[in-house]
């Protein structure tokens, strides 16, 4: 009897297809908020370049990472509409 309910139960996953799909489009924003960060370099070490500050850097791509993260949290939390 032990064995018919074992060889019925098929494995579940946590999480649906729909959340995977959803937790890599939020990955690929993080990304993108982390590429926005990058540059602002000065060739010359002891010339310092004020670009380091620039919106894009202080402003937009922090706000576009903490969006992916959120977009992540609600990735995990979205129900699947078979579970309902």
């Amino acid at each position: 009897m032990a064995n018919s309910k074992q060889e019925n139960s098929q494995p579940t996953f946590a999480l649906g297809k729909e959340n995977y799909k959803l937790l890599l489009i939020g990955f690929a924003i993080v990304v993108v908020g982390f590429i926005l960060m990058v540059g602002g370099k000065s060739e010359d070490p002891s010339v310092f370049n004020p670009e380091i500050f620039s919106f894009r850097r202080i402003t937009l791509a922090p706000l576009v990472v903490l969006f992916g993260f959120l977009f992540e949290i609600y990735a995990i939390m979205k129900r699947s509409k078979t579970e309902k």
